[in-house]
């Protein structure tokens, strides 16, 4: 990417953030509670990438993001680590693909414990499939002045219409319509 002197990036350490290291089966074992938990700052950081187009200035709701997730991390951790790991173990083991269908079991007793012991309850099935609003509490971005697209004529002017029209020579597309 070739940037100008102009443009301001920011410092390494405005960018260094504890990261998510974790396995697959693990952060699939957690996405429900991860997708329910951190949906209002993922929200945010979602409608900041796609209204501002420049990353820059989602830097620290990317973290906000970022530490929601490690929190739930550290609250499962504390509270249903056991279950957790039987869970997460049954789905890096069971299939080749993470597959969760052969691990309902597992699935059901961290769930309890998710409901006993920190008052989560697992999203239903379409949760994340159906349509909410969210009302957002950041102003939205200035309209970027961009430069308008220059307007080409037609390079492939069509015939007009009283152009005489000669039958297609080895019949039409679609001989099979004609019946």
């Amino acid at each position: 990417m070739v940037i100008t002197n102009d443009v301001k990036l920011p410092e390494f350490a405005e960018l260094e953030v504890q990261e998510v290291n974790l396995p697959t089966s693990i952060l699939m074992a957690a996405s429900s509670y991860i997708g329910k938990q951190c949906e209002c700052v993922n929200n945010e950081f979602m409608l900041c990438r796609f209204e501002s187009n420049d990353p820059r200035t989602c830097v620290d709701l990317g973290k906000k993001v970022t530490s929601c997730t490690l929190s739930l991390f550290q609250n499962i951790k504390k509270n249903c680590l056991e279950e957790f790991v039987q869970y997460a173990n049954c789905i890096d083991k069971s299939s080749g693909d993470f597959s969760l269908s052969k691990c309902r079991n597992t699935q059901r007793i961290f769930d309890c414990c998710m409901q006993e012991k920190l008052d989560m309850e697992r999203p239903d099935f379409g949760y994340f499939c159906r349509t909410r609003v969210h009302s957002s509490t950041s102003a939205s971005p200035p309209p970027e002045p961009c430069p308008c697209k220059p307007k080409y004529p037609d390079a492939t002017p069509s015939l007009p219409d009283d152009h005489p029209r000669t039958p297609a020579r080895y019949g039409g597309r679609a001989y099979w319509f004609m019946e």
